[in-house]
């Protein structure tokens, strides 16, 4: 079965760096895009980045970009999203996407705190 497993959050001090990684399986990794979403406490879940199958597109919410970078590694079936110069307002839950067969899977989130 499709199995997303994200890992990597953490808390990190304004203008910090982290790299999140997402481990799938279950699936032909290398056919599918895969998107980094975030929910804050309260808030509804936003799309963050998403990446097609090979990587040649990427797109970004305006929040994020210029500080955010999605890849991934089809050898090793798995999405990254490196943040840099994180802010506050960037602390929340993030989960990878993916969406096989019609049907959207979510990971379990890592979550991301972001504090002086």
């Amino acid at each position: 079965q499709v199995q997303l497993v994200e890992s990597g959050g953490g808390l990190v001090q304004p203008g910090g760096s982290l790299r999140l990684s997402c481990a799938a399986s279950g699936f032909t990794f290398s056919s599918y895009g895969m998107s980094w979403y975030r929910q804050a406490p309260g808030k509804e879940r936003e799309l963050v980045a998403g990446i097609t199958p090979t990587g040649g597109y990427r797109n970004y919410a305006d929040s994020t970009k210029g500080r955010f970078t999605i890849s991934r590694d089809n050898a090793k079936n798995t999405v990254y999203l490196q943040m840099n110069n994180l802010a506050p307002e960037d602390t929340a839950v993030y989960y990878c996407r993916a969406v096989v067969s019609g049907r959207p899977y979510w990971g379990q989130g890592t979550q991301v705190s972001v504090s002086p």
